[in-house]
């Protein structure tokens, strides 16, 4: 005789759902239900702010981090007057193009000293790149007019004085602030020379410029890098109006970031990289992509040990349903119709567990996105946790959840003896 389908799922569920019977292995299946429930809803909620800092993160970085960056293949620098620049500007998607000029420099202050990266950038840069938003202390400001020392000099011409915007670490090192008065010495090593035995004069290029401000950013930023007008560090350089060591490109549409990067391509020619963020920085990609799929890999072990509970309770269950097996026997049901009753519990279990983890998850995501439950230290970027659902992390937690418990539930089935 051969049972159907639905009589099959129907028997499963009076097992679980059933309210006339409340026994130790009822609470072990409800157990191994609310396990199901919680891991899934680990894996929805770890996986979706994993994802929120990650962006978080990449957003920071991206203020600093052009969307695509122009460099020499060869040499460090090179001149604008070498590329067809109004080729540049007028390609289609490009909203700006920002001269750059970066070198490593020192510091000093007093007894103070930083080893920083000096970006020299122009007054658009800060507009383009929404680094005049992120100042936390100060303003933005990368040079003026001193009126006091014009009118103490008694003459006519301004006297044009720079500024220094610094990361936030950079700033705690000097020990200055926005309040400052006193301009900081900026040294950098003149090329073609050694500074064993040389003066200070004979070795390095030197200017002053004033604190402006601070920008705080992200850790590996706010430690080493400081923005300061173009021209200030083109005559520390030495190197001419046209000369940089690099091209920022702001986008109109981020979308269209492949096709313009290869039209820059093709109008540059071989002698010039062209550099999306990925390029920017291939090892930090590379490392979160990592870490995510050992976040993953983890939790789903984590998953894996919570469906280990089924086979205590479906094992527990069918020793309790001795009687009720042997009656099915007797009325002609096989031996695989009734392990498919077990099978259909189990998967049943699994299935309602791993649906309340999916609910129950993206409510927690969704209350942390509106509210901000679990708050972060006082000096974080942000006050609370970030969270970015994604539908692939629910689907792949349903897949994962639902293969692991489905595999253990067969073996557990399959090793009983009905």
């Amino acid at each position: 005789m051969t049972f159907n389908k639905r009589l099959v799922a129907l028997m499963a569920r009076r097992y679980l759902f059933s309210r006339k019977e409340k026994t130790v292995i009822n609470l072990i299946s409800w157990i191994s239900l609310a396990g199901i429930a919680v891991s899934t809803l680990a894996m929805v909620v770890v996986m979706s702010v994993y994802n929120g800092i990650g962006e978080l993160t990449q957003t920071l970085f991206n203020v600093f981090d052009p969307e695509l960056v122009i460099k020499p293949v060869e040499g460090k620098t090179f001149h604008t007057t070498d590329i067809d620049y109004a080729a540049l500007v007028a390609t289609q998607g490009v909203a700006a193009v920002s001269p750059i000029v970066e070198e490593n420099a020192w510091i000093t202050r007093r007894q103070a000293e930083s080893i920083v990266m000096l970006r020299g950038v122009d007054s658009s840069y800060g507009r383009y790149s929404g680094l005049d938003t992120l100042i936390a202390e100060g303003e933005y400001l990368l040079k003026g007019i001193d009126a006091i020392r014009t009118t103490s000099l008694e003459t006519d011409e301004p006297v044009t004085v720079h500024y220094l915007l610094m990361g936030w670490n950079v700033m705690l090192r000097l020990g200055v602030n926005s309040m400052t008065n006193m301009p900081l010495a900026v040294h950098i090593p003149k090329r073609g020379t050694s500074a064993i035995g040389l003066s200070m004069d004979e070795a390095f290029n030197n200017g002053y410029a004033y604190p402006a401000g601070a920008f705080r950013i992200q850790e590996e930023i706010d430690n080493m890098y400081v923005v300061a007008d173009i021209d200030f560090v083109r005559r520390l350089m030495s190197y001419g109006p046209d000369e940089v060591t690099a091209l920022a490109i702001t986008l109109d549409d981020s979308k269209q970031l492949s096709k313009v990067k290869q039209q820059l391509r093709e109008t540059l020619g071989e002698a010039y990289t062209v550099s999306d963020r990925l390029d920017q920085k291939p090892l930090y990609y590379k490392i979160f992509r990592s870490e995510r799929l050992g976040v993953f890999l983890i939790l789903s072990l984590i998953v894996l040990i919570a469906t280990l509970n089924l086979i205590a309770s479906l094992s527990l269950l069918i020793i309790n349903k001795r009687k009720d097996i042997a009656t099915l026997k007797a009325l002609g049901m096989a031996a695989g119709d009734i392990r498919k009753v077990f099978f259909t519990e189990g998967v049943l279990i699994a299935a309602v567990g791993v649906v309340a983890g999916l609910l129950l998850g993206f409510l927690t995501c969704l209350l942390q996105q509106h509210f901000g439950i679990v708050k972060l230290g006082a000096n974080a970027v942000v006050d609370a946790f970030p969270v970015a659902m994604r539908w692939v992390d629910f689907l792949s937690a349903f897949l994962v959840v639902s293969f692991l418990s489905s595999l253990v539930v067969a073996f557990t089935v399959h090793r009983a003896k009905i």
